[in-house]
């Protein structure tokens, strides 16, 4: 096989055809899906041929073969979980990533995907109001960003213990204390079970899930600490006390790490960034770009004030590695971040940013947040149906009289297929979740799917 500059034409034609025609249907089409996972692997799957298949048939056969198992998450009436869409300039970005195929571990071998991580590095701290000094790692998703902020904060705490985990491991050193709120996103205890932490201290949250400062102040103590606090509960969206919670901290030498996955965002808009009062001082950011800022999947971001502790937990140097970074210059992105092999993930960022510019980044968060308080307002005027939290973000909760109504109203909304939203449990109710976390939901999608929960509800008896 070699080299031809027109092998990859066809094949690519062929995908932009069908993406076309996938993103074509998201108006009006339903959102769950119409097959099963058993239903599609059979035409999937099977033998492989022994012999080769022509690159532009292959995409042709798999946009057919998993067209009627595609959920409709780009749609604006997809309420579920906290997913968001992807911007346009964001996904053609991505195409380009792809066809691009830097390892964008290095700054000498790979300059340009590193200039533009860096530079929508510094546009990020500058939106989330964040210390310009700050490292910016660009990961899978907020888990990780939340490992790599953990990690960070890992080796601070012990090497103030005196304990270089790095050479002794944790075995035999000091124990990490790390304090959370009670409604902490369970992704938190996932990263710390990563890090070989364990479970962390719990302690009580308002009505809300906001972390109470003084049952954060009683919980605090003596030896290595870190504190997890919260931009944005999964199910309230409310954000914790920042201020009082990180001085309380920082009185105790303990290290703050706020998980910000969809809320940290709400710094960018001058009406919404009260929410985030006193988070700049924390010493550790996680949040996805792929669920508020609406870029591709694969755009998590890890931001850590002290570089020299990211660099540490996250750096290794070998002699086949070109020009690695000392802790003081601009670091290679593989100091910042788990992985030496991984695709550029913040170019499509970059573009989200470019296209968007402050104003349209801010425009874009306070429509979903103006979306959200419009579910909220219609859907509480249902007979039977309760909104239980202060909308002060891109969340709402809606209970019915009872946990079977409210199961049974999901189960009939989802079945109606016009809008997607989750079921869940907080604050030991069943409730109907809304996540609006798409730049494309519109009023049209507002009043559909407040009819849609209002369809469900007559069609569940009482």
């Amino acid at each position: 096989m070699s080299f031809d500059k027109h092998a990859y034409d066809e094949a690519l034609g062929r995908a932009v055809a069908h993406a076309r025609q996938w993103l074509g249907t998201l108006p009006d089409r339903p959102v769950p899906p119409r097959a099963s996972a058993d239903e599609l692997l059979p035409g999937l799957g099977g033998e492989l041929p022994a012999g080769p298949t022509d690159p532009a048939e292959v995409v042709d056969l798999l946009a057919e073969l998993v067209e009627p198992g595609l959920m409709a998450m780009p749609s604006g009436r997809f309420f579920g979980w906290v997913i968001g869409g992807t911007l346009p300039a964001a996904m053609a970005a991505d195409w380009l990533v792809s066809a691009w195929d830097q390892n964008s571990a290095m700054r000498f071998p790979t300059p340009a995907t590193a200039a533009v991580e860096e530079a929508a590095g510094a546009w990020l701290l500058d939106l989330l109001g964040l210390p310009s000094t700050c490292d910016v790692g660009f990961v899978t998703g907020a888990t990780m960003a939340n490992f790599t902020g953990l990690a960070a904060g890992r080796h601070h705490v012990l090497a103030r213990a005196g304990w270089d985990v790095s050479a002794n491991g944790l075995a035999g050193g000091p124990r990490v204390r790390v304090v959370v709120g009670r409604e902490r996103h369970d992704t938190l205890d996932l990263a710390l079970r990563y890090l070989g932490l364990g479970a962390p201290i719990d302690v009580d949250v308002d009505e809300q899930g906001r972390i109470r400062p003084g049952a954060l102040a009683a919980a605090l103590g003596e030896g290595p600490t870190i504190v997890c606090l919260q931009a944005g509960n999964v199910h309230s969206g409310a954000f914790d006390p920042f201020a009082e919670c990180v001085a309380l901290a920082h009185e105790h030498g303990a290290w703050v790490h706020v998980d910000g996955a969809f809320g940290l965002w709400a710094a960018v808009s001058p009406k919404l960034r009260h929410l985030t009062d006193g988070c700049a001082g924390a010493d550790s950011w996680a949040t996805d770009a792929h669920k508020t800022l609406n870029v591709p999947y694969d755009s998590g971001i890890a931001i850590v004030a002290r570089r020299e502790s990211m660099r540490a937990a996250m750096g290794v140097h070998a002699s086949y590695l070109i020009n690695p970074a000392d802790a003081t210059g601009p670091a290679d992105p593989f100091e910042k971040v788990p992985e030496l092999s991984r695709r550029a993930r913040g170019v499509p960022v970059w573009a989200a940013l470019r296209s968007l510019g402050r104003d349209g980044v801010a425009r874009l968060v306070e429509g979903l947040v103006a979306h959200a308080r419009a579910l909220a307002e219609g859907i509480s005027a249902i007979e039977g149906a309760r909104v239980l939290n202060d909308v002060d973000f891109t969340q709402v909760c809606v209970a019915f009289e009872d946990d079977d109504r409210t199961r049974a109203v999901t189960a009939a909304l989802l079945a109606d297929g016009t809008a997607w939203m989750s079921g869940s449990k907080w604050r030991d109710r069943d409730v109907l979740r809304v996540s609006v976390s798409n730049w494309s939901t519109d009023a049209a999608d507002v009043v559909a799917s407040v009819e849609a929960v209002r369809r469900a509800a007559l069609a569940t008896p009482r």
